[in-house]
């Protein structure tokens, strides 16, 4: 005799069982859908990471969404605070800082407008485009995790070498260094020269590159390959060469015909033989405009650090302001 509850058993059973089991697939993907590009990033960039949370940080007009190579990227403006400005000043970070870098980067572009200079500071791409990176900025000591729960760097850089290696063969991850490399310059170029032609929409009487470390290579590569009649000056702060691109930055400073002002650090030995590089190699060529100006770090007082930075920065300003009204350009 068959027992009464057993139907209403196999019923309920059948019924979970298909519940919990996944949808074909080929019944549920459009037929017009195309499965994700071999060739997209595997990996989240730290600067997109930065960027966002730039985003969620600062106040809205703020932010002006750029476009280079169909990459759109964020960009800090900040407007004049006097009724005449005296043009737009292009803030170009190093590698690994963002656009509202506490050295250099976040206090000029706050700084400078109070001068009569609107500011537009960028973002960069990843050096190393695509691969996972440390966060650029140092945690805290609140946010800092404990030593022992840290891992080595070199599995840091072993987990790195993996993911390349299980990136797709057409994937930037999976492309020799020698195309990364060109693939960055490309990358950074193009965003240097989608800023510029932003500023030019806003109608300046002067457009100015200042670039921190890494990020004033760029900004005098940029100029010593690409035509730029709008751009009058170059500043460059603690600036240095990254690693594995050329030419260096002393062999860009003979191709530069604009003014020029190199801001170093003399206490540190390796900035002080760099810069001595550039200033011989200005003398050899003639750029009566090549100006460097040495100052000394103070790690310890960084607010006075970047006060004294503005102060010069403001000072060369006025001075090219000035010959260029005696000069009538």
């Amino acid at each position: 005799m068959r027992h009464p509850l057993r139907p209403r058993l196999t019923a309920l059973c059948l019924s979970l069982l298909l519940a919990v089991l996944p949808p074909a697939q080929a019944e549920d993907t459009p037929a017009d859908e195309a499965p994700p590009a071999a060739s997209e990033r595997p990996f989240s960039e730290r600067s997109a990471d930065a960027a966002a949370t730039l985003q969620q940080r600062l106040p809205n007009e703020e932010q002006q969404w750029l476009e280079a190579d169909g990459e759109r990227f964020l960009a800090l403006w900040q407007p004049a605070n006097v009724e005449q400005p005296s043009g737009v000043i292009i803030l170009i970070p190093g590698d690994g800082e963002t656009a509202d870098w506490p050295r250099a980067i976040g206090p000029l572009r706050r700084k400078l407008p109070d001068t009569g200079w609107h500011t537009l500071s960028l973002t960069l791409p990843d050096p190393q485009d695509g691969l996972p990176l440390r966060a650029a900025e140092p945690p805290t000591p609140e946010e800092a995790p404990d030593a022992a729960a840290d891992e080595p760097q070199a599995d840091e850089q072993a987990a790195a070498t993996d993911a390349q290696a299980e990136a797709p063969v057409d994937s930037p991850a999976a492309a020799s260094p020698e195309a990364r490399l060109e693939r960055h310059a490309a990358r950074v170029l193009a965003r240097l020269r989608a800023a510029l032609a932003f500023a030019e929409r806003q109608e300046p009487e002067s457009i100015i590159f200042l670039g921190h470390a890494s990020g004033a290579y760029w900004a005098a590569r940029y100029l010593a390959e690409e035509p730029a009649p709008r751009i009058h000056n170059l500043l460059m702060v603690a600036a240095r060469s990254p690693e594995g691109f050329g030419p260096a930055l002393e062999q860009l400073i003979p191709n530069l015909r604009l003014a020029t002002g190199d801001f170093y650090y003399k206490d540190d030995p390796a900035a002080r033989t760099a810069a001595r590089k550039r200033l011989q190699t200005a003398r050899r060529q003639p750029l009566p405009a090549y100006l460097q100006i040495a100052m000394t770090s103070l790690p310890g007082n960084p607010a006075v650090e970047q006060e004294q930075l503005f102060r010069r920065i403001k000072g060369w300003l006025l001075l090219q302001l000035r010959a260029q009204h005696a000069s009538g350009t």
